[in-house]
């Protein structure tokens, strides 16, 4: 028997009511399937649905519509019956480690509180375990009686995805967890998250705006355009041979380290800004600044089959796309 996807969501619509009438479309209807044991990123302009989309994953952010199921299992039926279950299956970093930690905690009370809140061990088991934490996140032992505060960023970061790890989940959920350190820590952080998901065997889904970092340590990417995803695929495939024209602006404004590519490289430079999540336009949700669009695309809406897990281009230029529907 395959084992089920880590996640699996289809159809998922979060939308927020407005004082304009119109209900802001953050997410509609998203079909998306990450295998276990594989690195995720999700992509895309500031707006498009990215942090709704994870905050709806982990059960933090209701849904109006859809499915979302974890190993198999319904989030729905995990929140109802099984919570404890579902926070050793899943956990989430967030984004600012200052905001998510506790200042008045030091770090060992940081990193103890799921343990003891979960019943896990006896006082001695539990401070075995935050050692244990804080050499898999790469911190010394002089930092137990230290608060956040006195942390720099990278080790605060270290600290809140040391405190993700302490019941063994399986699924990490990680809300731009580098874009509030400086480049020099971010790419220690880049370096610490993909050595933890060999070792561990972990499924990460990393939101991320920075498309060199996702192309250097995620498995498959998902770009997000307006609550949609636009394209889906590994990270090889879409990042050499974009389908979608939006997905080829994004990667056009990656840098090249090689200064010959670099010099020659061709910039798609996209008018205007994303239409309102509350008022898209009809048809594709990018006709209004894609270069390529023509009639059809002014109408008919394109969007990913879902039985191919979410891979390939929600575009009428490619043919894995279903039409009119969701």
């Amino acid at each position: 028997m395959v084992d089920a996807p880590a996640i699996e969501l289809k159809g998922v619509k979060v939308h927020f009511a407005s004082g304009s009438g119109r209900s802001v479309r953050a997410v509609d209807g998203v079909y998306l399937t990450v295998p276990q044991g594989v690195f995720h990123g999700i992509v895309g302009e500031s707006g498009c649905g990215k942090t709704t989309l994870a905050r709806a994953i982990i059960g933090l952010q209701p849904t109006n519509e859809g499915s979302i199921a974890i190993a198999g299992r319904p989030l729905a039926d995990w929140q109802a019956r099984d919570r404890k279950g579902l926070a050793r299956q899943m956990q989430f970093v967030f984004q600012d480690p200052l905001g998510s930690l506790s200042r008045r905690q030091s770090i060992e009370q940081s990193l103890e509180e799921p343990l003891i809140i979960h019943r896990t061990g006896n006082s001695a088991a539990r401070h075995k375990r935050v050692l244990e934490l804080l050499d898999l996140v790469g911190l010394p032992q002089t930092a137990l009686g230290r608060t956040p505060r006195s942390l720099s960023g990278g080790q605060r970061q270290r600290v809140a995805i040391a405190r993700a790890l302490a019941l063994e989940p399986k699924i990490l959920v990680c809300d731009e967890p580098l874009s509030a350190l400086d480049v020099s820590i971010r790419a220690q952080i880049v370096a610490l998250f993909a050595e933890l998901q060999k070792r561990l065997g972990l499924t990460i889904v990393m939101i991320a705006h920075d498309l060199a970092i996702v192309r250097e340590i995620c498995t498959s990417v998902s770009v997000m355009y307006l609550g949609r995803v636009a394209e889906a695929g590994t990270t090889a495939s879409v990042f050499a041979d974009a389908a979608h024209p939006y997905s080829q602006a994004l990667l056009s404004a990656v840098p090249s380290p090689d200064p010959v590519i670099e010099a020659n490289r061709r910039r798609v430079i996209l008018a205007g800004d994303p239409p309102s999540p509350s008022n898209p336009p009809p048809g594709c949700r990018f006709n209004t600044r894609c270069p390529l669009a023509f009639e059809r695309c002014l109408a008919d809406e394109p969007v990913l089959m879902p039985a191919l897990h979410g891979g390939g281009a929600a575009c009428h230029l490619s043919s894995a796309t279903t039409h009119g529907q969701v």
